[in-house]
């Protein structure tokens, strides 16, 4: 595996990710922001944060999958959420498990998480892109 996952000492731990991750491999993958589409470009879960999160994460390990490689690979992931508020937090994290559970993994890459005015359409309440890398 080209990715090792590191909370430092002198770090907090974040139940939602790790601190650092060492790459080692030698193909990077860069993934699009990947909204709640499914296949035929419809919006899937308009209004529930949880639902479009789920939907993005399974997108990302779709992309993912279509050059070989899986969320074990993922070096950094960042995440926009429009009108981001702390109080938010379980609908985002109820949608990372969700997906987690779907793909039987168990996402920690790290991560950063962007509040956003708005997203490429109106109905979009989230966008999550990814750096992975291959051997």
């Amino acid at each position: 595996m080209s990715i090792t996952m590191v909370n430092p000492n002198g770090l907090p731990e974040v139940d939602a990710y790790k601190q650092v991750s060492v790459a080692t491999g030698s193909k990077l993958v860069f993934i699009a922001g990947q909204v709640a589409w499914d296949t035929d470009g419809v919006t899937v879960g308009e209004g529930d944060l949880a639902a479009q999160v789920e939907q993005c994460y399974l997108n990302v390990a779709t992309a993912l999958a279509g050059v070989g490689a899986s969320f074990h690979d993922v070096a950094k992931l960042t995440v926009h959420v429009v009108d981001w508020a702390p109080e938010k937090m379980p609908q985002f994290l109820d949608g990372v498990s969700r997906a987690a559970a779907k793909l039987g993994i168990t996402p920690v890459p790290p991560g950063t998480l962007l509040g956003a005015a708005a997203l490429d359409v109106p109905e979009h309440l989230v966008e999550v892109e990814a750096i992975a890398v291959l051997d």
